[in-house]
């Protein structure tokens, strides 16, 4: 199973899109595939019509079992979605919590990774939705990943939130005993205008090949496909988001060894 992390310490970049948009990709190329919501906030989950709060199992019942999981709690704790091959590992307001109950606890770093590696034969990809918070969740999310995508809105606010993001970046690869690879995607980008442009310059000058080569446009039919409830290669397969995200996809698949 390839594993993917969507992260970034600020807000309102991309990420659900990003991971929602990759996902339902790789499901229609026939791929089985798990995203993880680890946000509190459940926009992940709300995007599929999963309701966490109505759930009997979350992500968070994962963290309070992570001394006695199995595979079967894991598998019990999904939620399917409309797509045959495409599930939910679904986020709920309690793991907000889990740094105030949980965090001091010794190996609380890798509970996520654990997870997913008693379900490797089950996926052929797991991604992972980050809350901008660098916590537990964050931690969890990026120990148990191979690639970190970076969605960065092509405006300078963002380019200082990405700042804190590599520096994040930084101290968990002292702690960790390997790389990670890092894919940076620039998104919301308006060709209209000089400060989409310039930003967009900025972030290749300053992290280079880190950079994805390609943008994520402004698109409007995002908005229109989170309201119903859809992923967008499905509510609009001809949009220019999603001809973005299928050449970003085609860029990660190349750059996977077994793909």
């Amino acid at each position: 199973m390839i594993v993917w992390t969507v992260a970034n310490q600020k807000g309102g970049v991309g990420k659900t899109t990003t991971t929602v948009t990759l996902g339902s990709l790789l499901a229609l190329k026939g791929k089985k595939v798990l995203l993880v919501d680890t946000d509190p906030h459940a926009s992940l989950s709300y995007y599929f019509g999963v309701d966490s709060e109505e759930l009997s199992s979350s992500l968070y019942d994962v963290f309070l079992a992570h001394k006695n999981l199995t595979a079967d709690r894991v598998l019990d704790s999904l939620c399917p979605t409309k797509f045959d091959s495409l599930f939910i590992l679904p986020a709920t307001m309690a793991l907000a919590t889990l740094d105030r109950s949980m965090g001091h606890q010794g190996g609380m770093g890798l509970i996520i990774k654990k997870a997913l590696e008693l379900v490797e034969d089950e996926f052929d990809f797991a991604i992972m939705d980050c809350p901008p918070v660098l916590g537990v969740l964050m931690v969890n999310a990026l120990a148990a990943c191979e690639r970190i995508l970076i969605p960065v809105q092509t405006e300078f606010l963002a380019l200082k939130g990405l700042e804190r993001m590599m520096h994040t970046l930084e101290i968990m690869k002292k702690s960790q005993p390997r790389d990670y690879t890092y894919t940076i995607v620039p998104t919301m980008y308006d060709k209209r205008t000089n400060a989409a442009l310039e930003a967009y310059k900025k972030l290749r000058a300053t992290y280079g090949d880190l950079v994805w080569n390609g943008v994520v446009p402004v698109d409007t039919r995002f908005r229109d496909a989170s309201q119903a409830q859809s992923p967008l290669p499905v509510f609009h397969p001809r949009s220019r988001g999603v001809y973005a995200y299928n050449s970003l996809l085609n860029f990660l698949l190349s750059q996977e060894p077994n793909q």
